[in-house]
């Protein structure tokens, strides 16, 4: 039990920030700029969009031995339409105020790029309980990413949070921020902000600097290397260096460099561009 419960947290945890449906995997932007201009809206968004993912996860999960293969997609969506078509009777029948701000995109559910993308990349592929836990951290991460963008276009935008006035007066809203480009404005902050935090991968080593670092993986004892061993060179036969591996090599000896004693790393004419340093 231990030990499903450890492999099911990072399915559940992902969708807040590693694999954000919004700001990560930019899926289901339409409904995120059109949305965001209010908190209630967007929650009321965000929290549709949950139950819906939630429950079509389950159920695709369920039948994913028994839906044919070629006719899945029309499957999955028959499904995810039937949710949707239940959540928006209840939205309508309890909130009708929200239901009246979502408009036309309650029903688009049904075509969400999350929902489907869930569906048929996921779902499709694993586990009922796992789909579940998927569908929880997805649905969260989208519901958190509408809330804080609905956020900061509401206040800065229209001077109010939720509907409720925040300065009285003492302040201008920048009312560009409701409007479609501040929408795009805030978005792409909000991406830029969620890259800074999840890291970037490290960078890719090149040239003379990828045979350095790959050298310590070799084994010490293997034939002597080929002329052309590093993919940016063409060493001089008569170096005494040019037929060792790069840990054999002096510190400052480099195949490429007429003076085996220099510390540059010359590359030949054509590819004099991608110089690398020793």
């Amino acid at each position: 039990m231990k030990k499903e419960k450890e492999k099911l947290l990072p399915e559940l945890t992902k969708g807040f920030l590693k694999e954000n449906p919004t700001l990560r995997l930019v899926l289901g932007t339409c409904p995120t700029l059109a949305i965001s201009t209010s908190v209630s809206a967007a929650l009321g968004m965000g929290v549709s969009a949950t139950i819906v993912l939630l429950f079509s996860n389950v159920v695709i999960s369920a039948l994913r031995r028994v839906i044919p293969d070629k006719v899945r997609i029309p499957a999955y969506i028959t499904i995810i339409a039937g949710l949707v078509t239940l959540v928006q009777m209840l939205v309508k029948a309890y909130v009708p105020a929200i239901d009246k701000s979502l408009g036309i995109y309650l029903p688009l559910i049904t075509v969400n790029c999350i929902i489907l993308g869930r569906a048929d990349g996921y779902a499709n592929r694993h586990s009922v309980a796992a789909s579940a836990f998927d569908a929880i951290g997805m649905g969260c991460g989208f519901t958190a990413a509408l809330f804080l963008m609905a956020a900061v276009r509401e206040v800065l935008g229209a001077g109010a949070f939720a509907g409720i006035p925040l300065f009285g007066g003492r302040m201008t809203p920048i009312a560009i921020l409701i409007l479609p480009p501040g929408g795009f404005f805030v978005y792409g902050c909000m991406i830029a902000l969620a890259n800074k935090l999840q890291g970037r991968p490290a960078k890719k080593q090149t040239g003379c600097e990828a045979c350095n670092a790959n050298s310590g993986d070799r084994n010490q004892e293997a034939e002597p290397r080929t002329p052309n061993a590093c993919p940016n060179s063409n060493p001089d036969r008569s170096s005494p260096n040019a037929y060792l591996l790069p840990s054999d090599r002096s510190p400052n000896s480099c195949p490429l460099s007429p003076n085996p004693s220099s510390a540059s790393c010359l590359l030949p004419p054509a590819s004099s561009e991608r110089g690398c340093e020793a």
